[in-house]
């Protein structure tokens, strides 16, 4: 497969021999996900924890069925891709460990203690911005509920992370 094939050129993606424009909703929803998967990627390299690493990478994957959901919208004959209720799960889990290992903070707290907790309070704010996204998105084209579900509990998961791996957080001055 060609890296271009100056086929959208002028403004156009071609699908299924429809032509999209490129601003099209669905097209920017799609890139936002991939924006943050991108940026999952990019994260990922500054950790040392082997196990945080693969988690990761386990939500980059589930990111693609993200994807694949909105993707299928365009090819309606295809068998949709079923993102699981057992994800939840998974991340909640997760995160009453972190709760058990390090309560959460019953005040706000200044993002960023350190370069981890930092990268983790970076990844729940833009969590919760493509959640905000997606929220919009649904309004126009039903999604599985089980996707906004996920999105809202990995933002959870990203503060869990920040607070763990943060070594002194400081409240707010107001």
């Amino acid at each position: 497969m060609p890296y271009f094939t100056s086929k959208g050129d002028k403004g156009y993606s071609l699908i299924g021999g429809k032509k999209f424009l490129k601003s099209n909703f669905y097209f920017e929803i799609l890139g936002k996900l991939d924006e943050f998967n991108s940026l999952l990627g990019f994260v990922k390299n500054f950790l040392k924890d082997r196990k945080l690493k693969s988690e990761i990478l386990e939500i980059q994957n589930d990111f693609f069925i993200i994807q694949a959901n909105i993707a299928w919208l365009f090819y309606p004959n295809f068998k949709k891709p079923i993102f699981e209720k057992e994800k939840i799960k998974k991340l909640e889990e997760k995160i009453k460990k972190i709760e058990k290992k390090k309560p959460a903070p019953k005040h706000f707290v200044i993002p960023g203690s350190n370069l981890e907790s930092g990268i983790f309070d970076y990844l729940r704010a833009k969590v919760r911005s493509l959640e905000r996204e997606m929220v919009k998105f649904n309004q126009k084209q039903k999604l599985n509920e089980n996707i906004l579900i996920y999105l809202n509990r990995l933002s959870s998961y990203f503060y869990a992370l920040a607070r763990l791996k943060s070594k002194k957080d400081v409240k707010p001055w107001y």
